[in-house]
């Protein structure tokens, strides 16, 4: 055989592609069976290989003596958390120190324009222009500590990493402010957090803070910075009010004209104010230091560290909000090569977000934002080609859907199907590619959707479907790992091992902390048992709320442990599986306790339903639910059944809802829920609960007050019209 003919051969996945490639040889080429023979050697020799787990899979935690039965992840070497992953990273702003050096200069933000490339600043770039706004503010005669609050109200772009990276080399705090917490919210930050000075991207958000100060409403605020244009209007509406308004650009250039020398922050500096947009009552301040940052990152390093390792052709895609905290460790932690590159949507506000940045940042890789439009999210992506993709389960519910939605005939959901369970049956051996004659007949599409090069996929911040996550695994043929977590633990406490590719369960412990169980006795949930509510305790644990001890004392006990309202089981493997909630918790007239947020879990995944909202009180013996139905799978679903018509006439239509109702209570049954936890009535409500007409929050999670509210009519028409 010639040496081309074997370097063909060495591409193949497949063996039934190397006998399909002998027939097709000339005769002469061949000698008989001993060629086979030769290519069926070689293809054992190069086959796909598992990949080599960090631990034993069947034993990922350890439990820690003397701590009540608290479990740390089986990676560590004693029965200290890690804090450090690097001797020289133990602040956000060495980490970015790091990634200059690292970086050698490389790309580090990157932006475009609808139909452009990516346009790229580097880090050397960053730090300059980041130490002129920093310095600027210190001429302007703000504080180098870390009781120096700094206002950033503005969606994910390469302005916020450099006000950001500002404050940090000063020691000041950032606090990030986003639109979907309303006016009222915003306000209450302002005064709580008592900012002089906001960056904002764009004069639309400038005329609602100037709003707020003609109303007296926020008479603190000085200072409004501006990233995009705007008129002299907006200058003059400032100054009737005692507000300068400025552009980012003069800040800088203001800070060039008087430099000053970075006074960085210590590691238990605060670093963050993230404010959770919480169900009820007013945004609480979770005081969020460097240190916090940092161990998680550092944990998620520890984790992946022999699996991860990305090289200078990574790309990292970043479309989390930057307002809350998982998207920032991830940008952080991520950043593990100079040419990493992450792209950004969820707002900057997030913890989620701001620990993607910092893995970003310490290890000098790039990271684009998106366009600012969600609904060019696809082309940025196609654009960018990232390696490297932090999501959310809303999006990998949205992706499946439409994957199975276009398999619309028997054929292509068989072919769909056998193909998923071929590659699913790798993922059980530890075997991940994208390069199967399955990826190449069936999945390439899926894959070429995401920019067609994404080798690691993040998801966390809620519940997702395990039949979701292991098809979506196979399909895209990269790492995924899941993770548990809340802004109070610095976005992460749990995370999958590499190597375990099984669903249902949030991993391990991460390195960073310890996770034990305590009971809750009114539901039945005893640590005896290994049940209980998940209480977190490590480095990565927050300081507190900001001037608020009575909310932190909820929160944080006399010992030190989160109490975090989420009720977990230990799986027989030391994994952590998410089974109830505490905090949402209410009794029927019987005296049974109910976690609704449970019940719509289980409801959600019946296919006509979008939205669930499962209601109960102490005076009703049953349940019902308002349930939103799918605008997409509901008319084909219907069909099927013999019913036609518009989406609002299905909504009306009772024989559609009793089908729904069956459905969902098929769902509850065959997962196990008690006659007790079953609706006994719903009604259909075609508007989706959104944070624009007040039903959700911005992380997407029920406003259940307002819900009851808005739907009192439906659900007492429900309770008036069934028997129990």
């Amino acid at each position: 055989m010639q040496a081309h003919e074997l370097s063909r051969y060495f591409r193949m996945p497949e063996l039934a592609d190397v006998r399909q490639y002998i027939r097709s040889l000339p005769t002469n080429t061949l000698v008989g069976f001993g060629a086979f023979a030769a290519l069926t050697t070689f293809w054992y020799a190069t086959r796909p290989r598992a990949m080599k787990m960090p631990c034993d899979l069947s034993m990922q935690s350890v439990e820690v003596p003397g701590t009540g039965g608290a479990r740390r992840s089986v990676l560590l070497n004693s029965d200290e958390p890690l804090v450090y992953y690097y001797d020289d990273v133990k602040t956000l702003y060495e980490g970015f120190q790091r990634g200059v050096h690292v970086s050698n200069n490389g790309p580090c933000l990157g932006s475009r324009k609808p139909d452009q490339p990516y346009e790229w600043i580097s880090y050397k770039q960053v730090e300059e222009i980041s130490e002129c706004v920093g310095s600027a503010l210190i001429h302007k005669g703000f504080k180098a500590a870390s009781d120096q609050f700094i206002g950033i109200f503005s969606q994910n772009r390469p302005e916020w990493v450099i006000i950001e990276q500002g404050c940090f080399a000063f020691s000041m705090v950032i606090v990030p402010l986003y639109d979907t917490l309303g006016a009222e919210a915003i306000t209450y930050i302002i005064n709580k957090a008592e900012l002089s000075i906001i960056f904002v991207d764009k004069p639309e958000k400038a005329n609602v803070l100037l709003e707020g100060v003609e109303n007296k409403l926020t008479p603190c605020l000085k200072i409004i910075v501006l990233m995009d244009s705007y008129g002299v209007d907006l200058v003059e509406r400032g100054k009737k009010c005692g507000v300068e308004v400025t552009s980012i650009k003069a800040v800088e250039d203001l800070g060039r004209a008087n430099r000053r020398k970075p006074k960085p922050p210590a590691p238990e500096d605060l670093a963050v104010i993230c404010f959770t947009s919480g169900t009820t009552g007013n945004p609480k301040g979770a005081l969020v230091t460097h240190q916090n940052i940092v161990s998680d990152c550092s944990a998620f390093v520890k984790v992946t560290e022999n699996t991860v390792n990305p090289s200078p052709d990574d790309t990292l895609i970043s479309f989390l909000p930057l307002a809350h905290m998982f998207e920032r460790v991830v940008e952080k932690v991520l950043c593990l090569s100079p040419s990493d590159t992450h792209i950004s949507f969820l707002p900057l506000a997030h913890v989620f977000e701001h620990t993607l940045l910092f893995v970003m940042l310490s290890h000098g890789a790039k990271i684009g934002f998106f366009q600012g439009d969600i609904r060019l999210l696809m082309d940025d992506l196609k654009t960018l080609q990232p390696t490297i993709f932090p999501v959310v389960p809303r999006l990998l519910n949205r992706m499946f859907d439409r994957i199975f939605a276009q398999a619309n005939s028997t054929l292509k959901r068989w072919l769909l199907d056998f193909a998923s369970k071929r590659k699913e049956a790798e993922l059980r051996s530890g075997i991940i590619r994208n390069n199967s004659v399955w990826d190449k007949l069936i999945f390439r599409k899926i894959q070429s959707n995401l920019g067609g090069k994404v080798r690691l996929m993040i998801t966390g911040a809620a519940p997702v479907s395990a039949t979701v996550l292991t098809f979506l695994r196979a399909a895209l043929g990269c790492q995924f790992y899941e993770g548990y977590g809340q802004t109070e633990c610095t976005a992460g406490c749990c995370l999958t091992m590499p190597g375990d590719w099984t669903a249902g369960h949030v991993g391990a412990p991460m390195p960073c902390n310890m996770i034990k169980l305590v009971d809750v006795e009114e539901m039945n949930y005893l640590a005896a048992k290994g049940e209980g509510e998940i209480c977190v305790k490590g480095p990565n644990v927050f300081k507190g709320y900001l001037k608020d001890p009575a909310k932190t004392a909820e929160a944080l006990d006399k010992d030190g442990w989160l109490h975090t309202g989420d009720v977990g089981k230990w799986l027989p493997n030391g994994t952590l599986k998410i089974i109830d909630r505490k905090k949402h918790i209410f009794k029927l007239a019987q005296g049974e306790y109910i976690a609704p947020e449970k019940i719509e879990n289980i409801y959600m995944r019946s296919e006509p339903v979008a939205q669930v909202f499962v209601h109960g009180e102490s005076l009703q013996a049953f349940l019902v639910a308002v349930v939103v139905p799918d605008v997409e799978t509901l008319g084909r679903w219907a069909q099927k059944r013999g019913w036609n018509g518009s989406f609002e006439e299905l909504c009306k239509n009772k024989d559609v809802k009793k089908a729904i109702l069956e459905d969902m209570l098929r769902l509850g049954k065959e997962s196990g829920l008690k006659t007790f936890e079953q609706v006994k009535g719903i009604a259909l409500h075609p508007e989706l609960f959104s944070v624009d007409n007040g039903l959700l929050t911005p992380t997407m999670k029920a406003k259940r007050p307002e819900l009851r509210s808005y739907f009192r009519s439906q659900i007492d028409e429900l309770y008036s019209t069934i028997k129990a």
